[in-house]
């Protein structure tokens, strides 16, 4: 077989002449720009579960935003792009309406004196396209407070999260809405404390926190908390714990006894704020 050379380097020069066009098609970067409404996630603990939300911030960039980006009295999306969403595990009230755990699309009318917030299911609506009416599950009307500082880009936020309260705020411009949000926990803590009971290896700690935070049952916290003192002698958070609960019930010699206990194992532990909180304790008991 007679090879012709002079073919074979035509057919290698125009192979490699292709090449050279489309490296720099194959080299060109990729440019990544900033999102003009960048997405936010935002997972908070709460009750005894969680709350999730999901969105995106639009800037307002110099312009006026309610009333004129943001018309009054129109259905808005409360962010940007695809439907905020908002998931709830657990069973809450808003607003002192009943909301049950699952996801939901979160939207709004706004007006200058009262907005309109809407729980909904359509939680693959991108913005307001898809709405239906009929899959509002929750309404409630919350009056917008004046803000001091100008936000500029749209916030949703979980603030003054305390263990059954919290507030969901929407922030924009000088505006700011608090929503309440509140968590029924003290069913499912006592059906937790009573089961765990059955143990071998009894939460007595627990069991006191919650007989004094929840059920304010003042002789079945103490009982609790001795006997959680009673297996673990060198634990000074327990024995201030006791000593708030005995200030409760107006024992207070008792209680200046327990906290001069609970501070002096601090010290041995060098724990200081534990020291500071039980010498701020005896000021009152004394």
């Amino acid at each position: 077989m007679t090879i012709n050379y002079n073919i074979l380097f035509k057919q290698v020069f125009s192979f490699y002449t292709f090449l050279l066009f489309l490296l720099p098609t194959l080299c060109k970067a990729q440019v990544t720009m900033p999102a003009p409404s960048p997405k936010q996630n935002i997972e908070q603990e709460f009750g005894l579960g969680k709350i999730q939300i999901n969105y995106s911030r639009p800037s307002s960039k110099g312009r006026k935003v309610f009333g004129s980006l943001v018309p009054y009295g129109k259905l808005w999306r409360t962010g940007a792009n695809e439907a905020t969403l908002i998931t709830f595990s657990t069973p809450v009230e808003i607003d002192g309406k009943r909301l049950d755990s699952g996801t939901y699309a979160l939207y709004s009318i706004p007006n200058e004196e009262v907005w309109e917030i809407i729980f909904n299911k359509g939680i693959s609506n991108w913005g307001i396209e898809g709405y239906n009416e009929n899959e509002d599950v929750l309404k409630t009307k919350i009056e917008p407070l004046k803000n001091k500082m100008n936000i500029e880009s749209f916030t949703i936020q979980l603030a003054d999260i305390k263990k059954e309260t919290c507030l969901l705020q929407i922030l924009w411009e000088k505006k700011i809405l608090n929503i309440p949000i509140q968590v029924n926990i003290n069913d499912a803590l006592k059906l937790q404390i009573t089961t765990a009971m059955q143990a071998l290896q009894k939460p007595y700690w627990e069991a006191a926190q919650f007989y004094f935070e929840y059920e304010r049952n003042l002789s079945k916290a103490l009982e609790n908390i001795n006997k959680a003192i009673e297996l673990n002698q060198k634990a000074f958070w327990m024995y201030l714990y006791k000593a708030n609960i005995q200030k409760e019930i107006n024992d207070l010699k008792g209680a200046l006894q327990s906290s001069i206990i609970s501070m002096q194992l601090a010290k041995e532990a060098k724990n200081d704020d534990y020291v500071k909180m039980n010498q701020q304790l005896q000021k009152k008991l004394k």
